[in-house]
């Protein structure tokens, strides 16, 4: 049987600090922590599964569900008495302050059985999200519709404009929170602190609610339980301080991670890893050894075409350097340009894996940005943009290619890795598709080993307007470097229509998702 509806509450019965204003900013509170526990999580998911549109979008879904499903929760505790139902919440908000503590601890213990039973990347990042996310933003949801009739109580006639209040109290405690995320506590403070930070506020929102609860005749049960979810919270927090950061430095972008890679290679060596994938490995003593296959196949195939270091590269993205210092350290009077959005990236390259702070001319931006604000022609570009599942779509376009065209000297070569999957290749033959647009020939290598294979592999496509005459390329320790064939790419083109890439429709997301599957 349901409780009668709350009477209008007179100021002389009220309990301390139940008023409108504190309604409002404990509302606008529990919101923003809610977006900021929204934005933290995809960059917790980043160094296991990178950040994407598949994350983004699994995050959101994960975080909107559980609201969802804790404003119904709420609604039912609304019917209760008040003194009651603001109670339960305040335990609740406890609660999230719990499972919030607790997303860093269950992601490193889960993230490892999950990717390696999940079916497809899509659903281990859909699992991942919702074990890290739903919790606290089920719990972050309870308190919306309690408070909301709250504040019609506090004043039954205008109950539209007090309705009206706590809407716009979520929403901008939402923008802030969100604002506050992205701008301010992932880039200064880290996941890590973030978390805590975010931990601490639904602690102190729940205490404010129990206070403003007043003394039922059952207050002594919701402090005590209240008092048992804020020790538990504080402990969780205790304890995700002491395990410090997965990340050697977090940016703006990126988790960075430099990983000692001697024992792997025999001699000093590090590998820099952005979120969860390797991007570049350097040798302390030999710049010019490069590991990495593909990054060596684009040395190979440049140095052979050009007859040597070409004399002007300009590279999308700096990662660890490792090209632009192997180029710098072959032929010091060559012109190179790197353009590497993230500053951190660069830093920590130059303090940590020997990359020269001179030499090379770095540019801090969007590279395509970079390009358009320059008018400067290269003998190459090399982009390397792949990053597993995700990619930057405005790097694979038409337009984008066509403008990359325009910073070629006349005989210029462009060079860019594609990660996609054997044999569907769906990825590869939308790029391959749009790049033939915009220049006369292009040519895809792959290593022959790796593409005979099947399953992931990583293509390298380089465009220009003459043909390069080469159908293989050695590489160190046996490898062999093939060229797939022109005519088989354009017959399975027939077969297996790709989209053409632009500025308007670029679903290169889906694309590698689809060969993923």
């Amino acid at each position: 049987m349901n409780a009668s509806p709350s009477p209008a509450l007179d100021a002389a019965s009220r309990p301390r600090l139940l008023s409108a204003p504190v309604v409002l900013l404990i509302q606008g509170i529990i919101s923003a922590a809610g977006l900021v526990v929204e934005i933290v999580a995809g960059r917790m998911l980043a160094p296991y599964v990178g950040m994407s549109l598949y994350s983004w979008t699994a995050v959101i879904a994960v975080v909107l569900a559980g609201f969802s499903a804790g404003h119904w929760v709420g609604g039912v505790v609304a019917e209760r008495p008040r003194r009651d139902s603001l109670a339960l919440i305040a335990v609740l908000t406890g609660l999230a302050a719990l499972t919030t503590a607790m997303t860093l601890i269950i992601l490193r213990a889960l993230s490892a059985p999950i990717l390696s039973q999940a079916p497809a990347p899509g659903a281990a990042i859909l699992t991942l999200a919702t074990v890290v996310a739903f919790l606290p933003s089920f719990f972050a949801g309870t308190p919306s519709p309690v408070l909301a009739k709250t504040m019609v109580d506090l004043d039954p006639a205008r109950a539209g404009k007090s309705l009206g209040a706590i809407f716009a109290a979520g929403s901008i405690g939402a923008i802030a929170g969100t604002l506050a995320a992205g701008y301010l506590f992932i880039s200064w403070l880290g996941s890590t602190l973030t978390i805590v930070a975010v931990t601490l506020t639904y602690a102190i929102a729940a205490l404010l609610l129990l206070v403003m609860a007043g003394n039922g005749r059952q207050g002594g049960r919701y402090w005590i339980a209240l008092a048992l979810a804020l020790a538990a919270s504080f402990l969780l927090t205790a304890y995700n301080l002491g395990l410090g950061s997965v990340c050697t430095r977090e940016s703006r972008y990126y988790c960075i991670r430099i990983v000692d890679f001697t024992p792997e290679i025999g001699t000093p060596a590090k590998l820099m890893v952005l979120d969860h994938l390797g991007h570049g490995i350097n040798l302390a003593n030999d710049p010019e050894e490069l590991v990495t296959p593909y990054v060596a196949l684009i040395d190979r195939f440049v140095t052979r075409r050009t007859g040597g270091v070409p004399a002007s590269s300009f590279f999308i993205g700096g990662g660890a350097y490792t090209l632009p210092r192997a180029w710098l350290a072959a032929s010091p009077e060559s012109r190179i340009t790197v353009s590497e959005i993230d500053s951190e990236v660069t830093r920590l390259a130059i303090d940590d894996m020997w990359v020269p702070a001179n030499g090379i001319e770095i540019l801090h931006e969007d590279a395509r940005i970079a390009l358009a604000r320059r008018p400067t022609r290269y003998d190459v570009i090399v982009g390397d943009a792949f990053t597993d599942i995700a990619v930057p779509p405005h790097l694979v376009t038409l337009e984008f290619f066509e403008l990359v065209k325009t910073r070629l000297e006349e005989d210029g070569l462009y060079a860019m890795n594609v990660v996609d999957h054997v044999p569907g290749m769906p990825a590869l033959l939308a790029i391959y598709r749009t790049l033939k647009q915009a220049f006369a020939h292009v040519e895809v290598f792959a290593e022959q080993g790796d593409f005979l294979a099947g399953g992931r592999t990583t293509f390298v496509l380089f465009a220009s307007p003459r043909p390069s005459g080469l159908d293989r390329i050695d590489g160190a320790d046996g490898q062999l470097f093939v060229r797939i064939a022109g005519d088989a790419l354009d017959a399975r083109l027939a077969e297996q229509p790709a989209p053409l890439l632009t500025d308007d429709y670029a679903p290169i997301d889906r694309l590698v998702g689809i060969g993923e599957l």
